[in-house]
């Protein structure tokens, strides 16, 4: 549901005046000013002002905002559990009681003046596609205009988003570009990697040198392009039986993979039952004096992640908080984890990355590990060629 100039709806707890409209002002009163009382498209407090409106509202309607997840609200529970996602003036609303939402539909157009676009098919740029099977989320439209932005729409696909082992750097001796089109592309494809896990190391990657790119860095990015050309339709997909409603977590990194600064690559991967729904390629913000602590640092990252979704799926479901199981390819690191007595190899470790000791003494994170030819987060830390294992297909994408 999408509602109708939502900004206008607002009541303004501040004091905000304006000069009168031209051709509305009052005759002999030309001088003074107006105190408003309602929001108006363009003041700086319009957005607050209109989401303390709508938390207002769906409170007042019985609604309970998740302490883990600001933008979702949840009434009752069970069979007749009510979901509620916001995005600004955008409602995505879920339940397994069509009744409920048809009645909470019909109190919202009593509330606001509202737009039912029906069944979920198009949301913030990504297309959900729902049919028997399950939800599939694409962003093919947009994907094929990026490729349209490149100038590369009759361009011969590639078969990997970047090089095997490639390497750049902030210091390329090559001829510099237009950083205006670098970084238009490349933000265009961070949107797109939000229903492409495939792209997320690589885009990352590329984003790293949008202060002065060079031919090198554009290179780069016409290979992600050429990639994204032959695989329009690839996506997310959620099948109606996912399995259990238990969240795996895959946590890998390399070791001093930045040139510049030697600083490591964290990638993370979460699933929920066989849905793929949370991953992160991120550079770390220490460098790692051996792929042990590199190993180590990623899998403390995963516990923040994993115990913020345990906990939002736990408000969502109305159930207590279930174990994690963290899959890490590194021995090492799991013995670190677990046991603390190895002061000389860990006693220079900031004290925030030892998070993931506690989490497994308490239980909440159950660390495990898996062979590296096993380890699907490996695409989210560095290059892999066509015929790496970790670049296969994974569970929940297309």
């Amino acid at each position: 549901m999408d509602v109708k100039s939502a900004f206008l709806n607002d009541d303004l707890k501040e004091e905000v005046y304006v000069h009168q409209p031209p051709r509305f002002a009052i005759p002999g009163q030309e001088g003074k000013v107006l105190r408003l009382r309602k929001a108006l498209y363009g003041l700086r407090q319009a957005p607050r002002a209109w989401n303390a409106k709508l938390d207002s509202t769906l409170k007042k309607m019985g609604f309970e905002q998740s302490p883990h997840e600001a933008a979702v609200y949840r009434r009752g529970s069970g069979g007749n559990a009510l979901l509620v996602g916001v995005y600004v003036d955008d409602l995505v609303i879920t339940g397994t009681n069509d009744a409920e939402v048809a009645a909470f539909k019909e109190d919202m157009k009593a509330t606001f003046q509202m737009s039912d676009l029906g069944l979920l098919s198009f949301y913030l740029g990504i297309e959900v596609h729902q049919d028997h099977s399950g939800i599939a989320l694409r962003q093919s439209a947009y994907a094929k205009r990026i490729v349209e932005l490149a100038g590369l729409t009759d361009c011969h696909p590639a078969l990997t988003p970047m090089e095997e082992r490639l390497k750049l750097s902030h210091d390329s001796k090559a001829e510099e570009v237009d950083a205006t089109q670098y970084r238009r592309l490349v933000g265009s494809l961070r949107y797109l990697a939000h229903t492409r896990p495939d792209l997320a190391f690589s885009v990352g990657y590329v984003s790293r040198f949008m202060e002065r790119p060079t031919s090198e860095h554009q290179q780069a990015v016409k290979r992600i392009v050429h990639y994204v050309a032959g695989t329009l339709d690839h996506g997310l997909h959620y099948p109606r039986c996912p399995g259990a409603a238990h969240f795996v977590g895959y946590s890998d990194s390399d070791h001093a993979g930045d040139i510049d600064t030697n600083k490591s690559t964290s990638g993370i991967l979460f699933f929920l039952g066989k849905c793929l729904v949370s991953w992160q390629s991120v550079k770390q913000q220490v460098v790692a004096l051996s792929s042990c602590e590199a190993e180590y640092i990623a899998a403390s990252t995963a516990c923040t992640q994993a115990l913020w979704l345990a906990r939002l799926l736990g408000d969502l479901l109305v159930q207590d908080t279930r174990t994690v199981q963290l899959l890490v390819d590194s021995k090492s690191a799991l013995a670190l984890a677990k046991n603390p007595v190895f002061h000389e190899r860990s006693k220079h470790i900031r004290l925030r990355y030892h998070f993931i000791r506690s989490c497994v003494e308490e239980g909440s994170i159950e660390a495990s590990y898996i062979n590296t030819t096993d380890q699907l987060a490996d695409l989210l830390t560095k290059p892999l060629g066509r015929g790496s294992s970790s670049s296969n297909s994974a569970p929940g994408s297309g």
